[in-house]
């Protein structure tokens, strides 16, 4: 099975960018991984919400299989401990899914035709974070439930 991450734009902060290559670096241990930069859209500064939302929705839409099992990062998802999502994870790599791939969308989420095509959103906190930030939360988040489902300490810090 291969995990990918879909995320708009770069990430520009150098720590980001370390803490980022250190959890996808540890990830290569657990599952076959792929973090997809999507270019940021050309003048975005000139498109509304619902126009950047759907010129990103186009991009991100390219990038899917159609047996993809999609899972959105969506500030109204359901939220997960690190065990519960830990749980999720075993059950959806138990299932027989090819690829799992969980999308970060643009500043303003996402447009409803890749809402349609998400199996799952989840909410990764009731706080907002920067899209860059979540990028490495949900790398650390990721390796952590894969260490809880090998019976690893590192979830016992």
């Amino acid at each position: 099975m291969k995990t990918v991450l879909l995320v708009i734009g770069k990430t520009d902060d150098a720590y980001l960018v370390e803490g980022i290559k250190k959890y996808v670096g540890r990830l290569g241990h657990y599952v076959s991984f792929e973090m997809k930069e999507i270019p940021d859209i050309r003048n975005r500064k000139t498109l509304d919400e619902e126009q950047q939302k759907k010129a990103e929705s186009f991009l991100i839409l390219g990038q899917l299989q159609p047996t993809d099992y999609v899972i959105l990062l969506d500030e109204n998802g359901t939220s997960y401990t690190s065990v519960g999502f830990a749980e999720r994870l075993g059950k959806l790599m138990a299932s027989g899914s090819k690829r799992i791939v969980f999308i970060i969308g643009g500043p303003y989420g996402f447009a409803q035709e890749v809402y349609a095509k998400a199996q799952v959103k989840m909410a990764l906190s009731p706080m907002t974070f920067s899209h860059q930030m979540v990028r490495l939360i949900f790398v650390e988040q990721l390796y952590r439930a894969l260490t809880i489902l090998k019976g690893e300490p590192y979830h016992h810090l």
